[in-house]
C-alpha cells in the first residue's frame, strides 16, 4: 500500500488564514516576508524542475501556498498599504524633494516621469502643475497604471523620451530569462535576496537610453542589497552606475534603516555604444564574506 504523503508544513510561517487585508505594520509586514520567501523558492524550482517528479510536487506546493497568500495582489496591496501616509508615505515624496532642491519643479516646462512599478495611480498628483507621470507595472492594479513590462517597452519610441525614471523597489524585482526569450516568476528582496543578474543590468542600460540628456534616475532599493550583499556594495554600486553613464547626484539611508535611495544624472558625455565593461563587473565577485545575501548585478 503506498505511503500517503504528509503536506509539508509552509516554509513562510505565516498562515493561510493570516488577514492579509489587515493594515497593522506587523501582519503587512508578515504577508511580505512570506512572498520573499516563496517567490524565492518558486524561482529556484523553475530554473531546474525539467522531468524530477519530486521537484514539480515541491513547486505545486509552494504555488498553492503562493494562492493561499491572495497571489500577486495581496503583495501588492500590503506594499501599497506600507506607502501610506500613515506609515510616512512612498518614496516620491524623497525624489520630489530632489527635484525641487534643483529647482527643476517649472511648470513652463513639464517634466516627463516614468514611474516603473507603480502601485498607486496619483503618486505624483499634487506635483502634476511640473511632472507627467506615465505609472507602469508588470500587474496593473487600476485603470491609470498602464499595464507594461518595462524591459519590453518599443526601444525607438521610447529612446530619450523621458525626463526621470523612477526605479523604486524596482531592480529587486526583476523577471528572470528563461531559454526562449520568456519571462520566469517575479523575484522579490527583503531579509533573503536572490541574485538579479542580466535583465537588471539590461534594466539599468535601457533607462540611460530612455532619458533625455541631463535627464534623472531614481533608485529606491531595501538597504540591505548594498550594505549586506555578498556581490555589491555602496561603493561598488556608485562605480557601476558610472560605467553605464550616471553621475551620482544625491543619496539618502541612515543606520538601522530599511531603504537607500539615489538620485543619478545621465551623463550627456557618455558614449553607451562604446562602452567597454571592466571583467569586475561582467561577472559575479565576492566583495565580502559571511552571511550575506547573494543581490548581484551584472553589465
Amino acid at each position: 500500500m503506498p505511503k500517503t504523503r504528509k503536506r509539508k508544513v509552509p516554509i513562510t510561517g505565516v498562515s493561510s488564514t493570516s488577514n492579509a487585508t489587515s493594515s497593522k505594520p506587523k501582519s503587512s509586514r508578515a504577508v511580505i516576508r512570506g512572498f520573499h520567501v516563496l517567490l524565492k523558492q518558486q524561482a529556484q524550482l523553475q530554473k531546474v524542475i525539467v522531468d524530477d517528479i519530486s521537484k514539480k510536487t515541491e513547486l505545486a506546493d509552494i504555488e498553492r501556498e503562493i494562492e493561499e497568500l491572495g497571489g500577486l495582489e495581496s503583495y501588492q496591496r500590503m506594499s501599497a498599504i506600507g506607502q501610506g501616509t500613515d506609515r510616512g508615505g512612498g518614496s516620491e515624496k524623497i525624489l520630489i524633494r530632489w527635484l525641487k532642491d534643483k529647482e527643476l519643479h517649472k511648470p513652463e516646462k513639464k517634466l516627463r516621469l516614468l514611474e516603473v512599478g507603480a502601485l498607486k495611480p496619483d503618486n505624483y498628483a499634487d506635483c502634476s502643475s511640473w511632472i507627467k507621470a506615465t505609472p507602469i507595472d508588470l500587474n496593473s492594479q487600476h485603470p491609470s497604471i498602464m499595464e507594461q513590462d518595462f524591459l519590453l517597452l518599443d526601444h525607438k519610441q521610447n529612446r530619450e523620451n523621458w525626463d526621470i525614471i523612477s526605479l523604486s523597489l524596482v531592480l529587486n524585482f526583476v523577471p528572470e530569462p528563461l531559454n526562449r526569450g520568456e519571462f520566469s516568476s517575479l523575484s522579490f528582496l527583503a531579509v533573503i535576496v536572490i541574485s538579479c543578474s542580466y535583465d537588471t543590468g539590461r534594466m539599468l542600460r535601457l533607462s540611460y537610453d530612455f532619458l533625455v540628456g541631463g535627464g534623472h534616475l531614481f533608485v529606491a532599493l531595501p538597504l540591505s542589497c548594498l550594505s549586506n550583499s555578498r556581490y555589491l556594495n555602496f561603493d561598488f554600486f556608485s562605480d557601476l552606475m558610472e560605467i553605464l553613464g550616471f553621475s551620482e547626484r544625491q543619496r539618502h539611508w541612515r543606520k538601522g534603516g530599511k531603504m537607500v535611495y539615489y538620485l543619478f544624472q545621465k551623463r550627456v558625455d557618455a558614449r553607451m555604444e562604446s562602452i567597454t565593461v571592466p571583467d569586475r563587473f561582467s561577472k559575479k565577485t565576492i566583495l565580502r564574506q559571511g552571511n550575506r545575501n547573494n543581490f548581484s548585478i551584472i553589465l
